[in-house]
């Protein structure tokens, strides 16, 4: 076991913690405040090659390994979770999707624009009524021969209205179930597509979520990913990597939160004397820390078991399980600690706070992380 990170991930750590404070906290609120898409944001961090870490070079990407990945996550997010959850959809689900099951075409086509930031991507499975049952898909793509015509519509969408392009999943053959399902790429502008009203969130406010219906959407057939019937296994394949970029994210929700918690601890003074010397806030900042390690070390666990082509269906679900619980607890904390000023938009926690509940419930909810570690430690 080896915990030292190397040069290399340590300058990309620290290109994306400079970058968050350079680039992401300035104006931070507003955007929170305004719902607003982080468009500049978002076209530096593609020219910065935080949009395709992992990709291959040769469409463009970085090459880089999943724990520089996480490592450059958790530093987005310690500033702006919104930002982040662009990055993780752009690698874990869309390009590394592409990447893994794309066809050459395809990547040429696509992956090329999306690795660079030229053009952003969208994961389309939840609906309505399939979002932890990803089984149970309503939206249809009928084969027609030659293309797809493609009914139905998919819930909360990240980078709903700001995406290029779009992986849906949808059903072609009902009767096979889960082998009967498809994924497909999608152009933002194609006839009979449309993208609803933007959601008022609770959280990840800069971050653009919307519905997308789907009206007699006519698809070429070389925009299918794979073979026939592969598109649930691609979903799952995809999403067992997603849950590690979230797991980072929330990692880094807490550690922000943590980071702020601290030095506010050292300048706030209470009963004369700065409120780190007493026991019941230090206690409390021990607590948090040892929080965060724990779940960093779990993070990093599913990074490695990914980058060594280890099975991380486990330990990317006690990553996500483990950090986004850090999440809740470590800002509720900071929160806490700050006092009345937690409360208040300008001390940053009570955002973090916001932001850390979606990553309970994103990309697989805690209760789905718990059937996926209880069924793999009970098969045994």
């Amino acid at each position: 076991m080896d915990f030292k990170l190397s040069e290399e991930q340590l300058m990309i750590r620290d290109a994306a913690r400079d970058f968050a404070k350079a680039e992401l906290l300035p104006g931070v609120i507003e955007r929170d405040n305004k719902q607003e898409f982080p468009k500049e944001q978002v076209k530096k961090m593609g020219e910065l090659g935080f949009l395709g870490m992992m990709a291959s070079p040769e469409y463009g990407g970085g090459g880089m390994d999943t724990l520089s990945y996480v490592l450059a996550m958790e530093e987005l997010s310690k500033i702006d979770a919104s930002c982040s959850v662009i990055v993780s959809v752009n690698n874990s689900l869309v390009c590394w999707g592409l990447d893994t099951f794309g066809s050459p075409e395809q990547k040429e086509k696509y992956l090329t624009k999306l690795t660079t930031g030229e053009s952003i991507g969208a994961f389309c499975l939840s609906e309505p009524e399939a979002g932890s049952d990803a089984t149970s898909q309503k939206t249809t793509a009928i084969d027609k021969g030659d293309h797809y015509i493609l009914n139905g519509t998919k819930n909360w969408i990240t980078n709903g209205n700001s995406a290029d392009y779009y992986l849906v999943i949808a059903q072609t053959d009902k009767e096979k179930k889960h082998k009967g399902i498809n994924a497909f790429i999608v152009e933002k502008g194609w006839k009979g597509f449309e993208i609803g009203p933007k959601e008022d969130k609770l959280g990840i406010r800069g971050s653009d979520t919307h519905s997308l219906i789907f009206n007699d959407v006519k698809i070429p057939k070389e925009n299918r990913i794979g073979e026939d019937g592969f598109g649930f296994k691609f979903a799952m394949k995809t999403l067992a990597g997603g849950r590690i970029g979230i797991a980072a994210q929330a990692l880094g929700i807490a550690a922000g939160a943590y980071e702020l918690a601290k030095e506010y601890s050292k300048v706030r003074k209470a009963f004369g004397t700065e409120i780190m010397n007493h026991q019941a806030i230090a206690f409390k900042l021990a607590d948090m820390h040892v929080q965060i390690e724990a779940a960093r070390m779990l993070v990093y666990k599913a990074a490695i078991d990914k980058d060594n082509h280890e099975n991380y269906d486990l330990s990317g679900a006690m990553a996500k399980l483990a950090a986004s619980q850090a999440a809740m607890d470590v800002s509720i904390e900071a929160v806490q600690i700050h006092g009345g000023n937690g409360f208040v938009k300008e001390y940053h926690v009570e955002r973090l706070m916001r932001d850390a509940k979606i990553t309970q419930i994103y990309e697989g909810t805690s209760e789905i992380q718990k059937i996926v570690i209880s069924r793999s430690i009970l098969k045994d």
